[in-house]
């Protein structure tokens, strides 16, 4: 075709809102978009919509009071947020928790991590138009709650890691239950792939849409499995380690073109990774210089007044890296209290890789990101 033909079929652009009131936006995103025909020629992520100011929350509470705060930042993931947030308050208090409570917040991080990507296993699927995944995916995720009900009370938010430590220690009948959780899901994963990931349409759909090279990933902040997709192997885990991940055996998933499918596939890998995570923790608190009942760190008092100072603290989440920083001006509340929350900076960079795409693929980028709204609008 000649450019002359091409200029003189070429359409007019369209301005498009993909957002707020969308289901597939995970949330009250909107993202502006510009098309010629199905091409995007423009997008513009607008976050803000949820409007709350949790960072501030925090200086109007006392340390323990401002815990719950973080549950309610991903709230599909919520336990790796109160784990980052005590770690930065430890290390402004100079508070050193027991070992056996460094190997019980890992071992939850792990559950959390299985039942948040389980969650975006099912609602992916869902956005590519398969319906079945998003049932085999909340089974499996009912189990992992109910081992979080029978251990802190609580099915979706649970401040359970306390600054010194955590609030309970196993209870009877807990390590059996979630040792047969591990072992039926560990033959899951399979089917998921059967079912979903080695789909033909569901590969088409995926595997050319969406790439990211490992370096733009990093120019632009990506974290987690977004990262790992392009190629970058770095997770914090094996990066800086914290608790007791230094003394466990695992491996980081990574991708090759940083595609959809990649950025999905590396979530499916984690899972299988965690779940050896999760019985390394059962087997190391089996033993007896691991005794039960030493779960905190003794004279931490009821109200913390850490020293003048500031410290930063950051862990691998669910989706990606998760970081706070805590600022005491040795008051019982912090004087300031900012995250760095990994679906923020995971956003930014739709307006770049949506450029080019078809309307049909905006599903498809945004889906294989895994945001989560309460994250990214803090």
């Amino acid at each position: 075709m000649t450019r002359e033909i091409f200029t003189a079929l070429k359409t007019d652009q369209m301005f498009i809102n993909f957002g707020p009131q969308h289901p597939s936006t995970h949330g009250v995103l909107r993202i502006a978009l510009t098309v010629e025909g199905e091409v995007i020629i423009k997008a513009v992520p607008d976050v803000g919509f949820l409007h709350r100011g949790i960072e501030k929350l925090f200086e109007a509470r006392n340390y323990s009071q401002a815990l719950i705060l973080t549950d309610r930042l991903d709230y599909v993931s919520a336990m790796p947020n109160n784990l980052a947030y005590c770690l930065a308050v430890e290390r402004l208090a100079g508070i050193q928790p027991p070992l056996r409570a460094q190997y019980l917040r890992a071992l939850v991080s792990e559950l959390t991590r299985i039942a948040s990507h389980l969650v975006f296993f099912g609602t992916f699927g869902v956005d590519m138009g398969a319906f079945t995944p998003f049932l085999y995916a909340f089974r499996e995720r009912e189990m992992v709650l109910d081992l979080f009900e029978m251990l802190c009370g609580g099915r979706l938010l649970y401040s359970y890691v306390r600054v010194g430590g955590v609030s309970a220690d196993l209870p009877a009948g807990w390590t059996e239950k979630c040792r047969e959780f591990i072992t039926f899901f560990k033959p899951r994963l399979k089917d998921y792939d059967t079912l979903l990931s080695f789909n033909p349409i569901f590969r088409d759909r995926t595997e050319t849409v969406g790439l990211i090279s490992g370096a733009r990933a990093l120019s632009w902040g990506l974290s987690g499995p977004n990262l790992r997709a392009s190629g970058p192997g770095y997770d914090v885990r094996k990066a800086e380690p914290y608790c007791v991940y230094d003394k466990l055996s695992f491996t980081v998933p990574t991708g090759k073109t940083g595609s959809c499918w990649d950025r999905y596939y590396c979530r499916m890998l984690e899972m299988g990774q965690s779940a050896e995570i999760v019985l390394q923790c059962l087997d190391a608190l089996a033993k007896p210089e691991l005794p039960p009942g030493e779960i905190m760190a003794k004279g931490v008092p009821k109200m913390l007044r850490p020293p003048a100072g500031a410290a930063y603290a950051h862990i691998e989440a669910s989706r990606g890296d998760l970081g706070f920083y805590a600022v005491s001006d040795a008051s019982p509340a912090p004087y300031r209290m900012h995250v760095r929350g990994p679906s923020f900076l995971n956003v930014a960079i739709l307006q770049e890789i949506l450029t080019g795409c078809k309307i049909a693929d905006v599903v498809a980028v945004l889906g294989s990101f895994d945001i989560v709204l309460g994250e990214v609008d803090r």
